[in-house]
């Protein structure tokens, strides 16, 4: 995931030492904020002069027409607009920058971006726009997840109250990009504050519920009916290699790629006829629904294997979603 850091938060020096400490230590791209004021983009040019890092321009504005022309002959590489503050339906120029994106705050449903599908990605504001210091709403997790399933060709940039635990949920998601403001310039150095947001051991406060697959988008099965062909069925809708098996709600194991050829190899490379039973793993590694991402680590840590999923459930052992490592594994995109 790339971070992007927000040049405006940084109250106590002059843009030129921002920008030069930013390249110094090679951050991803800078975040500029545009509240209707075209001058900023004569900021955006004292920029350009200073370095060649990708700007990621979010523009506030109701009357986005007037900054077209400006845009044509900055050609920068990401620009976003607020869609809280559009009066209408607004056809965007594809030659204003190199990707357009759709900004909305936390109450605005992700289906509004139906409307702007000429778009390369959603910027979700996870805290009040134009406010530093502001606390990431969980909420957005649950948005990132409807946005990705609905808009699979899209990408999600993110930006209010990323820290370290924030980012490593974020990474884990499949966000492309996340922005960094305050929490950057008010570490003990910028160097640190980036390490703390792209390094992969972090703890964190958010339960494994806010941000985990849930159940109704996992693949699953009930015991009672399962086939050998319901199974396949499943774990190839589910595309990430294993099914869960269920009885009534309670989680009775998985069903993965690995233990169907153990139990194939088991009987000899015969089809199972009605017994399926050998091919059900009862006690993979799980996480509780309440558990945080330190606990999520410490299991991950402990196994000889690499992870790459992990099913939720809760106190009672019903089955409540699951936890992916595939965007994660996969790094940035």
């Amino acid at each position: 995931m790339k971070i992007s850091a927000s040049i405006y938060s940084d109250k106590n020096r002059a843009l030129a030492q921002t920008i030069d400490d930013l390249v110094k230590h090679q951050v991803d791209m800078l975040h500029v904020d545009c509240k209707d004021n075209l001058s900023v983009l004569d900021d955006i040019k004292i920029i350009r002069e200073l370095c060649h890092l990708p700007i990621d321009l979010h523009i506030i504005t109701s009357d986005p027409q007037k900054f077209f022309d400006p845009l044509r002959q900055l050609q920068l590489d990401y620009v976003t607009f607020q869609f809280e503050d559009l009066k209408e339906k607004v056809v965007f120029p594809k030659d204003i920058a190199k990707e357009l994106g759709l900004a909305i705050v936390t109450p605005t449903d992700v289906t509004v971006f139906e409307q702007y599908l000429d778009m390369d990605f959603i910027l979700m504001m996870a805290t009040i726009p134009g406010e530093s210091g502001g606390k990431f709403d969980a909420f957005n997790f649950q948005k990132i997840r409807q946005f990705k399933k609905k808009f699979p060709d899209k990408a999600i940039h993110v930006d209010g109250g990323v820290n370290g635990e924030v980012s490593f949920i974020l990474r884990n998601m499949g966000v492309r990009a996340s922005v960094s403001g305050s929490f950057l310039f008010k570490s003990a150095s910028v160097g640190q504050a980036l390490m703390d947001l792209t390094k992969r051991e972090v703890e964190s406060q958010f339960r494994i519920s806010d941000f985990m697959v849930p159940l109704e988008e996992c693949p699953g099965v009930e015991k009672e009916n399962m086939t050998f062909l319901g199974v396949l069925q499943s774990i190839d809708r589910g595309g990430l290699g294993y099914t869960m098996i269920l009885e009534e709600g309670k989680f009775c194991g998985i069903i993965s790629n690995a233990d169907i050829r153990r139990g194939l190899i088991r009987l000899n490379g015969e089809l199972p006829k009605d017994n399926l039973e050998i091919f059900i793993n009862p006690n993979p590694i799980t996480i509780g629904a309440n558990n945080n991402v330190t606990d999520l680590l410490s299991i991950v840590k402990k196994v000889p294997f690499p992870v790459l999923y992990l099913p939720v459930i809760d106190s009672e052992r019903n089955a409540v979603g699951a936890v992916t490592f595939f965007d994660l594994i996969k790094g940035e995109t």
